[in-house]
């Protein structure tokens, strides 16, 4: 019923930065949350940003000051500005979103990950 597609990913020098796009399609009434994840190799999937329908924010400390997160309420689409990337946040990046559909029913749904790798 609803659909995230990502991009932006890549390979980018330390200190560099690049932006992540997720759009969300199907049958959607509202959004609540999005928000963005990682999971590096042998690590547990942590959370990095959650932006609010109202545009309240939230990062994990390692991030704070380098990623900017926004939002697009009318084409159901958030980003993730990254800044000063460093080696350690290479990871696989997955958006994730609280969905109210058309048919009444609410979901959690994930996208299919965008790969971040910071190396020179």
């Amino acid at each position: 019923q609803v659909q995230l597609v990502e991009s932006g990913g890549g390979l980018v020098q330390p200190g560099g930065s690049l932006r992540l796009s997720c759009a969300a399609s199907g049958r959607i009434f509202t959004i609540y949350d999005m928000g963005w994840y990682r999971q590096a190799p042998g690590k547990q999937r942590e959370m990095v940003a959650v932006i609010t329908k109202g545009g309240s924010t939230n990062y994990v400390d390692s991030v704070k000051g380098r990623f900017t997160i926004s939002r697009d309420n009318a084409k159901n689409t958030v980003y993730l500005q990254m800044n000063s990337l460093k080696p350690e946040d290479t990871a696989v990046y997955y958006c994730n979103t609280g969905v109210w559909t058309v048919g009444g029913s609410y979901g959690a749904y994930w996208g299919q990950g965008t790969q971040v790798t910071v190396s020179s």
